[in-house]
């Protein structure tokens, strides 16, 4: 793909936008379904749009392929994510303001350095060190409140799977390395195969769900611009980009603007221990990304 850099900005620029607005949307639909409702029909919607793009591409193809040649792993992927990563990141938000939720899911590219050095046998260097004590400095602030000498949290519970979601997406990308298919073919795959274990889980635990307009344009608009095309817009603009540094650190405006609009739109109260709390996670990441170390390729 032939490189050009202010288009690799805009594409980059646009999935930020998108991505900080999913932790509003979120928030507003879980109003009307529940978790597993959400990641049933949003990952249906995803899948639609993932397997658009991939006919747009000409690589319907490798559909069956990729199926026929490795269908554990695929299967595995899809497990992962949508079906497990969405249905714990959902009730995180369910149970925790989306003001501290989305910051603690954040802390997902500081679990992956641990990870990866455990599961990929990747050295950790003295900045990913600092960076991974600042990140989760970080989400202990958020975590208690600021309230770090008595260390309780208002729902342990929430807080718990909102870290939980970040070992499982960190884990999805390790998972990635292992991928050498064409990255959006395989996300169409994975998301298909995880819509069988979605609909059982749904039918299951909390019965098919009764939409409305709200609701409907929720999971549509969650479908599309969080699990969906937003990840093809990043991937094109890392394609595109002469320097994928500068555009990766894009992405760390994601969360100040997420929580603008969660205060705008939802009228969510901020505590200003997430905002402490979500600097040292940025911190930490910045840190770690000077002088180019691993790309946050992902919100």
């Amino acid at each position: 793909m032939e490189k050009n850099q202010k288009q690799a900005y805009w594409l980059a620029i646009i999935a930020v936008l998108l991505w900080s607005t999913v932790a509003t949307a979120f928030k507003i639909t879980l109003n009307y379904l529940t978790p597993v409702q959400m990641v049933l029909l949003a990952s249906v919607v995803s899948a639609v749009a993932l397997f658009a793009v991939v006919a747009w591409q000409g690589n319907l193809k490798r559909l069956p392929e990729y199926l026929r040649q490795r269908p554990l792993f695929y299967l595995c992927l899809g497990l992962i994510n949508p079906f497990i990563y969405y249905l714990v990141l959902f009730k995180a938000y369910q149970l925790l303001p989306a003001s501290q939720a989305q910051p603690l899911n954040y802390s997902w590219a500081i679990t992956l350095t641990v990870m990866s050095a455990i599961f990929l046998g990747q050295k950790i260097r003295s900045k990913d060190w600092i960076a991974c004590g600042l990140g989760y400095s970080g989400v202990v602030v958020i975590a208690t409140q600021g309230d770090l000498l008595q260390l309780q949290f208002d729902n342990p519970l929430g807080v718990g799977l909102a870290l939980l979601s970040t070992l499982l997406w960190a884990s999805y990308w390790i998972l990635n390395t292992r991928n050498a298919g064409d990255p959006v073919a395989g996300l169409s795959l994975a998301f298909l195969l995880s819509l069988p274990f979605s609909a059982a889980a749904c039918w299951w635990l909390d019965g098919w769900p009764s939409l409305n307009i709200a609701s409907a344009l929720g999971v549509i608009y969650i479908g599309l611009f969080e699990m969906g095309i937003t990840f093809v817009f990043w991937l094109l603009a890392m394609k595109k980009a002469q320097h994928t540094a500068r555009i990766s650190n894009l992405i760390f405006g994601s969360p100040f603007i997420s929580l603008i609009l969660l205060a705008t739109i939802i009228g969510e109260s901020i505590h200003p221990s997430t905002l402490v709390g979500l600097g040292l996670i940025v911190a930490g990441l910045v840190w770690q990304n000077r002088g180019g170390s691993r790309d946050v390729s992902a919100q």
